[in-house]
C-alpha cells in the first residue's frame, strides 16, 4: 500500500509554501515520524513528517516547487518493509549455521552495546557536561542537524547570530566556503596562477549571481507593494528627550534584573506608551472591512524583528495587561525564535498595531510601511545627542526622532500628530503611565 505525503494545513490565511529540502531520497527507508521534507511559507517553516513506515518511493514536488495545502509531495511504499522482513527471515532459515549466526549476531550487538559507551567517553575525554551543554547553547537546532548531516565540526564555524551563536546560515556559508576551497585545490598550479591573476589583473571583469527569491521575501515584497497601493499612506515625525526612561533604566535597571531575571529594555516603555496613546485614539487601533470601521478594544502588539530570512512581526497578546518584565520577557523570546527558526504561525497571526526599531541598526529617521489590515506603525530610531532648546538655555539631551505611519483613510491628519504628541508626553515623563493610563 502506498502513503501519499501531502501538504498539512499551514495556518490562517496560509495557501501556499515551498519546498525548501527534503531530508530523505527516493529509496530511503523511513520509520513513521521521520522528517521527511521542510516547507518554507510566508510565516514560518513547518516539517512534514511520515505518516508510516516504508521506503520512499517516489518524490513528486522537487525543492524550490511551489505546492497549496493538499498537494502530494511524494509516495511511501509500506509493502517495501513486508518484503523486506519476509527476506531476511527467509536468509536466516536457509542458513545452515543460522543458529550459530544468530547467536554471533546478538554477541556482535552486545560487544558493539558495551563498546559505545567506551567510545563515547573516549571522545568526551578532556570536554565536561557543561562545555557540552555551552555548545549546544551556541548553535540552533536547525543549524546543528544541518551541521551533523554534513559532518560539519562546529568548533570550525563563526557564529553571527545573537551572542556568537550559530545559525542555519553560518553553516550553509561555511559549507560553500569548503566547496570553492576543494575546487581551487583541484586545479592545477598552473590553472590556478591564471584564475588568481584574471581576477587580479582584469579589473573590468564584473561578476553576477542570480539567485530564486525565498518564498518569505516574495511575500513580504507583495505585502510591501500591497500597502502602497491599496492605503492612503502618509508619515508624520517627532522627536523625543529620552532622558528620563534612561535615568530610570540606570537608577533601577539592576533591581529590576535581580527581582525579574531580565534587563529593563526601552522597548517595554514604548509599549506601554503606545497602548496609552491607542486608548486615547482608537481610530488608530481599527481596521477597514469595506465600508466599516472596526475598532478593537484590545491591543494585540506586533513587533518588527529582522531575521536572515527576512522581517517577522511576532504578536504581543493583550499587551496592556502585561508588565514591564512580561513585555520583555516576550520581546526576548521571540528574538530567539526567530534566530532559531521556531516562531509558530500563531505567534504571528493578528496585531493591531506595530512597532519596528530601526534604531538598533542605526537608522536614524527613516518612513515605516504599514502592516495590513492595521492602520498605523510607529516606529523607532537611534538615540543621539544633540543640542535643544530648553527654557531659554541650549542643552545637550539624548534625542530620538520617532515616526508613525498611518492609513489616511480613517486617521485624520491632526491625531496622528497628538498621537505621537501623546507618546512623548508619556515618555519624557514616566509618570503618565501611572496618572493617564
Amino acid at each position: 500500500m502506498a502513503i501519499e505525503i501531502t501538504v498539512p494545513e499551514l495556518g490562517e490565511s496560509v495557501l501556499e509554501a515551498t519546498v525548501s529540502r527534503w531530508l530523505k531520497k527516493e529509496g530511503d527507508f523511513v520509520d513513521v515520524g521521520d522528517v521527511l521534507v521542510e516547507l518554507e511559507t510566508d510565516k514560518v517553516n513547518l516539517e512534514v513528517g511520515a505518516k508510516g513506515s516504508g521506503v520512499l518511493q517516489k518524490i513528486a514536488a522537487s525543492e524550490g516547487a511551489d505546492v497549496k495545502v493538499g498537494d502530494v509531495l511524494g509516495t511511501i511504499d509500506e509493502k517495501a518493509v513486508e518484503q523486506k522482513a519476509e527476506t531476511e527471515k527467509a536468509e536466516q532459515v536457509a542458513s545452515p549455521a543460522g543458529g550459530r549466526t544468530a547467536q554471533k549476531t546478538e554477541s556482535e550487538v552486545a560487544e558493539t552495546k558495551q563498546s559505545e559507551p567506551q567510545t563515547k567517553r573516549e571522545e568526551a575525554s578532556g570536554r565536561n557536561g557543561q562545555e557540552l551543554e555551552r555548545e549546544a547553547a551556541q548553535i540552533s537546532p536547525v543549524a546543528a542537524r544541518l551541521a551533523r548531516d554534513k559532518n560539519v565540526d562546529i568548533s570550525k564555524i563563526t557564529g553571527t547570530g545573537s551572542e556568537g551563536r550559530v545559525t542555519k546560515a553560518d553553516v550553509e556559508s561555511y559549507l560553500q566556503g569548503q566547496e570553492t576551497a576543494q575546487g581551487i585545490e583541484k586545479q592545477l598550479p598552473a590553472e590556478r596562477e591564471r584564475s588568481v591573476q584574471s581576477v587580479t589583473v582584469t579589473p573590468s571583469d564584473r561578476q553576477e549571481e542570480r539567485t530564486r527569491m525565498s518564498r518569505r521575501r516574495r511575500t513580504i515584497a507583495q505585502r510591501l507593494l500591497e500597502a502602497s497601493q491599496t492605503t492612503a499612506m502618509l508619515t508624520t515625525f517627532n522627536e523625543i528627550d529620552m532622558s528620563a526612561v534612561m535615568d530610570i533604566r540606570k537608577r533601577h535597571g539592576e533591581e529590576f534584573q535581580k527581582r525579574n531575571g531580565i534587563k529593563l529594555g526601552f522597548m517595554s516603555f514604548f509599549v506601554k506608551a503606545s497602548i496609552s496613546a491607542l486608548k486615547a485614539f482608537p481610530q488608530v487601533n481599527a481596521q477597514i472591512d469595506g465600508e466599516e470601521i472596526v475598532f478593537k478594544h484590545y491591543f494585540d502588539i506586533g513587533m518588527a524583528i529582522g531575521s536572515s530570512e527576512g522581517l517577522v512581526v511576532p504578536v504581543i497578546r493583550d499587551a496592556d495587561k502585561l508588565s514591564f518584565a512580561e513585555i520583555e520577557q516576550e520581546i526576548k523570546d521571540f528574538v530567539e525564535k526567530t534566530e532559531q527558526g521556531k516562531l509558530s504561525v500563531d505567534d504571528l497571526r493578528g496585531g493591531t498595531f506595530t512597532i519596528t526599531n530601526g534604531g538598533v541598526f542605526g537608522s536614524l529617521l527613516s518612513t515605516p510601511i504599514l502592516n495590513p489590515p492595521q492602520v498605523g506603525i510607529l516606529g523607532l530610531h537611534k538615540i543621539e545627542e544633540r543640542p535643544i532648546a530648553l527654557n531659554g538655555q541650549v542643552v545637550i539631551r539624548p534625542m530620538m526622532y520617532v515616526a508613525l505611519s498611518y492609513d489616511h483613510r480613517i486617521v485624520d491628519g491632526r491625531e496622528a500628530v497628538q498621537f505621537l504628541v501623546h507618546i512623548k508626553q508619556v515618555i519624557e515623563d514616566p509618570a503618565w503611565m501611572l496618572v493617564g493610563g
